[in-house]
């Protein structure tokens, strides 16, 4: 099939030459993410049913959840929420097939809850959250394309990919995950709810990380500083095995013990106080907020993953970009790939794939072409298999 790639030389200075690099990445109980997680729950849970009442995914879009926060008193020793977080759930399903109402209200509720649950463990859905279903039918035209024969695409959107990630990139991506999803097993005080931000200049980096502790678990002033020592510790090995370069860590530079401050939390979750959360203003779909790097603003969570261009190209465009890199075996220092669709034409036909790569040293853009097109050929012959990797949790969205 063809197919308008377009390959260009990336005219740009090597992310790692740069002077000064930003990245960031907002953890899984931060409000932003949770929105996020919610809305991709959601979008899983009506998929499912979809699959297993008509055997296909129908129309649906999930992609505008809002957390409200709530209010807390946390103190150490342990405090309690006083006014319930509120999740409000919008967006467009197919709610009736052949004159048959389907449940999916409480399908979406039902996969929020577990989701909350599954990522906050000092959160009680059932008291300490008020969810919310405005869920309704989708717009008729809308539907007219998903119903197609042919896979069609809803939107006229782009998604935006690169590969490989800098030192920064993979040092802030992996800080926090190594905070949530490792040391928290170890380190009970530690909250879901962080934020880490990486600053480049030359050879330094410096990573600020804010991290909600649990006040439950945390007897004092005396404690709350062992905590934030620990992870400060524990954070500096795990940069040592990521990059060569000098690495300082700050955690939670806000507190001021003068004052009686200090990021405190009952559940480990800003969203309890008064933080508040949307689908897409968090990390896009490669985990990451990279403002020195090209990005899209599209919410790719939520989204449907059947024909939803500005969910399936987010995604598309990174797995183009990383396997490309991959797959010319280090002659390729960078590449961004933008891939632009066309509202009412097949997904798997792009308006343009343009695809930029900037060449390792020595190396002509000729020798590494070819490669990088059989990559994104590839792809687009298999972007039917983009829904299958989702729900099998094989990709994610942020």
């Amino acid at each position: 099939m063809a197919r308008n790639l377009q390959v260009e030389p990336l005219r740009a200075v090597h992310i790692e030459d740069q002077d000064v690099e930003l990245v960031e990445r907002k953890g899984l109980g931060h409000p932003d993410s949770i929105a996020d997680g919610v809305s991709e729950s959601v979008s899983r849970a009506l998929s499912r049913m979809y699959l297993d009442e008509f055997g296909r995914i129908l129309h649906h879009n999930t992609d505008e959840t809002q957390v409200v926060g709530g209010a807390s008193e946390p103190k150490f020793g342990g405090g309690k929420v006083t006014s319930p977080i509120y999740i409000l759930l919008v967006g467009r399903a197919t709610t009736e097939v052949n004159g048959e109402k389907l449940p999916f209200r409480d399908a979406a509720i039902d996969a929020a809850k577990k989701y909350v649950s599954s990522v906050c463990a000092h959160v009680d859905v059932e008291r300490q959250v008020d969810f919310d279903c405005k869920i309704g039918q989708g717009s008729v035209d809308l539907r007219g394309v998903f119903e197609q024969k042919s896979v069609l695409a809803n939107d006229t959107s782009f998604g935006v990919g690169f590969a490989p990630f800098s030192d920064t990139e993979r040092l802030v991506l992996e800080s926090e995950k190594f905070l949530t999803l490792k040391l928290k097993k170890r380190l009970p005080a530690l909250g879901e709810d962080v934020k880490v931000m990486g600053y480049r200049q030359g050879e330094k980096i410096r990573l600020t990380v804010a991290a909600a502790l649990v006040d439950s678990e945390i007897d004092d002033a005396d404690a709350y500083r062992s905590v934030c020592e620990e992870i400060h510790s524990k954070l500096a090995d795990q940069a040592t095995k990521l990059t060569r370069r000098e690495v300082a860590i700050d955690v939670n530079t806000a507190d001021d013990p003068e004052l009686g401050r200090y990021y405190l939390t009952v559940t480990g979750c800003s969203m309890e106080a008064g933080d508040d959360g949307s689908v897409g203003r968090g990390n896009r779909a490669n985990g990451l907020i990279t403002p020195c790097r090209p990005m899209s603003l599209e919410a790719t969570a939520g989204k449907n993953p059947v024909n939803h261009v500005g969910k399936i190209y987010n995604l598309l465009a990174n797995l183009i970009a990383a396997d490309a890199v991959q797959e010319t075996g280090g002659d390729v220092k960078e590449i961004h790939v933008r891939i632009l669709s066309q509202i009412g034409k097949p997904v798997d036909e792009p308006q343009v794939a343009s695809l930029q790569i900037l060449p390792a040293d020595g190396v002509k853009l000729a020798s590494v072409k070819g490669k990088v097109e059989s990559v994104a050929q590839s792809w687009f012959g298999q972007i039917d298999s983009i829904p299958r990797r989702l729900l099998t949790g094989k990709l994610s969205v942020f």
